[in-house]
């Protein structure tokens, strides 16, 4: 101590020599506040300045308590440094000396309590003392801002009423709520609007912010969209959020009711299923909504009335009844449903009509509508006639079939009706020629034979043959005016087959003539001749005429053909006797007779026929020989 005095007195004296004559001061410097996030560490600066110098400076760092006290946390002089004991004892540090005119404090992990006032008191030995004040800002990010409507509807007739609550937990300082009503900011107004917050400092030292509006509504409101706006404060700045928007019921008591047809959309056809619908303008649950239509049948306490099936006797007016519950007080409205409908098709004459050759024919179609229709007559799914009038002119059995008459609604797709008229042409029968009634069939074969007739009335139709046989029909189908005979015929000869047709008014015949041919196939066969050193002493005979015909029958040619292989033998005996006496001679005159050895004589008769029949190839033994010729027949006589 003694020595702490004595260094008092010895600075004491050299600062009093140096100023001697000179008034001296000391100047402090510090930042208003010092502003952090709770948890960072703050840094608070003291710049002084003394004009005594700073060798005898004396530096102390106070902070102001809750009840206005100094407490000192540091303390600094030439002889030493001394930090307190207290509040920040593990969480201050000072940086820097009196020897620079700087010093700092730094207080790390900042808390909400360290939000306090930091005095930095310098004191010179002659100069006198000066001070400065620092205020340390903690801050916290408060949590994300919530808001409530209320779950029941308004109704106009209530006083002011609570419309929400918005809320924002933990934050410091403490944040600011601002209600909005479509993007402009609510003010208060007596009797109309107010605003009602509060406040909670939560255990953890942070606090929290309620804000509760109180709203008188109008029908108006029943579209707003209500939120909060929350400002709060962060080091060096203010920031901004907002809650979402929510919208509250209204209710109001109805001025209107709307019905209409929800579907189909457009006309309406019978077989239709409908569905109305009706609503009205106001917004109270004590409203019942019923549907009727003029008759009271179809009632019912809904918004929505179905009628499925319906028919023109569902036209009529539909009507929708408000009533307010609270009040018994009804309006109404209403609307017009009308049902299209389209009569079956009406055909006259009915069903099927006769007409005969030649005459004239007139129908009529109708069928009752409550639109515009189109008519079209059709046969075979052709379009013969549009209009609700067919004629049909001189009649013909062309004319004769099925009319189909088709009455369609063009405006709605789907409404369509028909009728039908069968028509039948009387006359005599009429058998449709075919191509080609000259058949060329093999013996033993079996034809058919197609007969097609039309008449009315249906012809009969019998097979006959020229012979006057009866010939049963293997198929016949009778439609319509219409006969499809068929009749198999087995060939054995050549057959005359007739159709016969007839009926009231006429007959007609069909002639089929059918000739009966005859393959055969010539036998592959071999044969010898000796051939003598005599020129022009072979005889060639033709035999073309020996062939019997085709058309013949089966035991004409076998005769013809036996007639001419004896010919043949007795002809070529001849030949060969006359050879042997010399009376035949070559071109010169004479007889150039040369015998050569064989062991036997040859005679060889060749026939072929240009209709491919047999060829029958005999020698003088009887023995069959190959042909040695195409084209017709040939005797050829060798020796």
């Amino acid at each position: 101590m003694a020595a702490r005095n004595t260094a008092y007195l010895l600075v004491g004296l050299l600062a009093l020599l140096h100023t001697w004559g000179v008034t001296a001061h000391v100047e402090v410097e510090m930042e208003d506040r010092v502003e952090v996030f709770r948890g960072e560490t703050a840094s608070i600066t003291c710049m002084f300045t003394s004009s005594e110098g700073v060798g005898g400076i004396m530096i102390q760092w106070f902070f102001m308590t809750q009840t206005g006290e100094k407490q000192r946390v540091f303390y600094q002089d030439p002889t030493g440094t001394v930090v307190d004991k207290g509040t920040f004892t593990d969480r201050i540090s000072v940086n820097g000396t009196g020897a620079t005119g700087e010093i700092v404090v730094t207080i790390s992990n900042v808390q909400l309590d360290d939000e306090l006032e930091f005095i930095c008191l310098v004191k010179g030995l002659t100069a006198g003392t000066a001070e400065g004040r620092t205020k340390l800002k903690v801050f916290v990010l408060p949590d994300f801002p919530t808001i409530e409507g209320v779950q029941t509807g308004i109704s106009l007739n209530d006083g002011p009423s609570k419309i929400g609550t918005c809320e924002v937990k933990n934050g410091f300082p403490w944040p600011n709520i601002t209600w909005y009503r479509n993007n402009a900011p609510l003010r208060g107004s007596p009797d109309v609007l107010k605003v009602v917050p509060s406040t909670t400092v939560e255990s953890s030292g942070l606090l929290s912010v309620k804000s509760e509006l109180i709203m008188k509504v109008m029908k108006e409101d029943k579209d707003d969209l209500f939120y909060c706006e929350v400002k709060f404060f962060v080091p060096g700045a203010v920031r901004m959020t907002e809650t979402r928007h929510i919208n509250i019921t209204v209710y109001y008591p109805s001025t209107a009711v709307n019905v209409w047809v929800e579907s189909p959309k457009g006309n309406i056809k019978e077989g239709d299923s409908i569905e109305l619908q009706c609503r009205d303008n106001g917004n109270k649950p004590s409203s019942i909504l019923t549907i009727s239509d003029e008759t009271g049948e179809n009632t019912i306490d809904s918004n929505v009335l179905v009628l499925d099936n319906v028919t023109r006797r569902n036209s009529g007016v539909y009507q929708c009844v408000s009533m307010d519950m609270d009040t018994y007080e009804e309006i109404s409205g209403n609307t017009t449903v009308f049902v299209n409908y389209l009569d079956p098709a009406a055909v006259m004459p009915n069903n099927s009509v006769v007409v005969a050759q030649g005459m004239e024919l007139t129908a009529t179609c109708n069928a009752l509508s409550s639109l515009q229709t189109q008519i079209v007559w059709l046969k075979d799914g052709e379009a013969v006639s549009m209009g609700n009038s067919l004629i049909l002119k001189d009649a013909t059995f062309d004319s004769a079939g099925q009319y189909v008459c088709v009455v369609t609604v063009l405006e709605i797709e789907g409404m369509e009706t028909s009728g039908t008229l069968h028509v039948e042409v009387k006359g005599p029968p009429e058998i449709m020629k075919p191509d080609d009634t000259e058949v060329e069939e093999s013996f033993g074969t079996t034809v058919d034979l197609t007969c097609n007739v039309r008449g009315f009335p249906t012809p009969s139709v019998t097979w006959t043959t020229s012979d006057g046989k009866i010939l049963p029909p293997a198929s016949q189908i009778e439609s319509w005016g219409e006969v499809h005979s068929v009749v198999s015929i087995k060939v054995t000869s050549d057959i005359t087959a007739f159709c016969n047709a007839s009926n009231d008014f006429g007959t007609d015949l069909l002639t089929y003539n059918i000739a009966a041919t005859i393959n055969t196939t010539t036998p592959a066969t071999t044969s010898t001749s000796t051939t003598t050193t005599a020129t022009n002493t072979s005889a060639t005979v033709k035999a073309e005429t020996l062939i019997p015909p085709k058309k013949e029958g089966n035991g004409f040619i076998i005769a013809v053909i036996i007639v001419c292989i004896l010919l043949l033998a007795i002809l070529g005996s001849v030949l060969y006797f006359l050879y042997k006496k010399g009376k035949i001679c070559g071109r010169s005159g004479k007889q150039d007779l040369t015998k050569e050895k064989s062991s036997k004589d040859n005679i060889v008769v060749e026939m072929k026929s240009d209709n491919t029949e047999e060829a029958v190839l005999l020698g003088v033994n009887g023995e069959k020989q190959p042909p040695s010729h195409q084209g017709g027949a040939y005797l050829n006589v060798q020796k």
